[in-house]
């Protein structure tokens, strides 16, 4: 799958802010982590005022966990390591072991 209309975030300040304070919209944000970790791509929703949907993906941009709906205020942790986080609003159609480019 190719995705269409996202920012890759590199910069760990833009990372740390994500989704905070924004109103929904149909933004996907792409995190590139600075190395494959499964304690660096734990993502938090504080100050994300609604349920977002969060693709983990690995070095080879492989789908390793997917958590749709995640609320407010919690936290989405991955059951492999990533290297890349995507945060999106709207629902994606894709699936564990899919490749994703961007």
């Amino acid at each position: 799958m190719k995705l269409k209309n996202y920012k890759i975030y590199k910069n760990p300040i833009l990372q740390f802010i994500g989704l905070r304070f924004s109103r929904k919209t149909n933004k996907i944000i792409v995190f590139e982590l600075f190395n494959e970790s499964k304690i660096n791509s734990i993502i938090d929703t504080f100050f994300v005022f609604y349920a977002i949907n969060v693709i983990w993906l690995d070095k080879n941009k492989k789908v390793v966990d997917i958590r749709n709906n995640v609320k407010p205020f919690s936290f989405a942790i991955p059951k492999k390591r990533s290297k890349y986080v995507i945060e999106s609003t709207n629902f994606l159609n894709i699936k564990i072991g899919e490749k994703i480019k961007f």
